[in-house]
């Protein structure tokens, strides 16, 4: 049986988790989730969190058992599991990027989200990023229909009221890593063919610039676990078998 760690994405949480948690665990699995600094019922002060502090709390997980786990890691978590991945690859039986960013060396996530042209996505449009230190925020409206768009209203709305601001540093950071230990690390990926946010041309960039060993496409917004919870499930139990 494998052992799941998943990481969430921006603005998120380890609640983003939740629909999945039971399933993986039915079929015998063990699933844990984290909150990262300053996400969920994290409270770490904005000034503290860095793409190193995510990181190192992903390696603190990773750590905490024996055995390697199964990293999966949704959009923004994929810069994040790449790091922890590279950081402590003894650790790491595979990855798994779940609509997500795949960084090489040298590259951030605001490095990996120039879209070809006439392409545009819902994120980028309507980001709002102001403070000191910088904090990205969306609109209410942007969220519902660039996010949550193939989710039931009460699945937004409750996610709506657990989402948090994102601290904009660990977006502009780039990974340093170790491209080669990487490589020796098998990693699949979840497509998701409904995604106005982390949009399939995106994606499938991303897939060709650093190959898949297995990639599965699902019907999902940019929020699969909720409104895709199955296939997503099936996805994860197919790419970690």
């Amino acid at each position: 049986m494998a052992r799941f760690v998943l990481v969430h994405g921006a603005f998120g949480g380890a609640w983003s988790w939740g629909p999945v948690i039971g399933p993986l665990r039915a079929a015998g699995h063990t699933v844990e989730t984290l909150d990262l600094p300053g996400a969920g019922d994290d409270h770490t002060p904005v000034e503290d969190i860095t793409l190193a502090s995510y990181a190192g709390r992903v390696c603190e997980v990773l750590d905490s058992r024996p055995e390697p786990a199964v990293l999966v890691g949704f959009s923004m978590g994929g810069v994040v599991v790449t790091q922890a991945a590279s950081d402590r690859p003894d650790r790491v039986a595979s990855l798994i990027f779940v609509a997500a960013f795949m960084p090489a060396n040298g590259q951030s996530l605001v490095d990996l989200s120039d879209l070809p042209e006439g392409v545009g996505d819902m994120i980028k449009e309507n980001l709002v990023v102001a403070g000191d230190p910088p904090v990205a925020t969306l609109p209410d409206e942007a969220v519902v229909a660039g996010i949550y768009n193939r989710c039931a209203p009460e699945q937004a709305a409750l996610a709506m009221k657990r989402r948090r601001p994102q601290p904009a540093a660990p977006l502009a950071t780039p990974v340093r890593v170790d491209d080669e230990v990487l490589a020796s690390i098998p990693r699949s990926y979840v497509l998701t063919k409904d995604d106005r946010s982390m949009v399939p041309p995106l994606q499938r960039r991303m897939i060709g610039e650093h190959p898949c060993e297995r990639v599965i496409e699902i019907d999902a917004d940019h929020a699969p676990f909720l409104s895709a919870t199955d296939a997503l499930v099936a996805a994860l139990l197919e790419l970690a078998s």
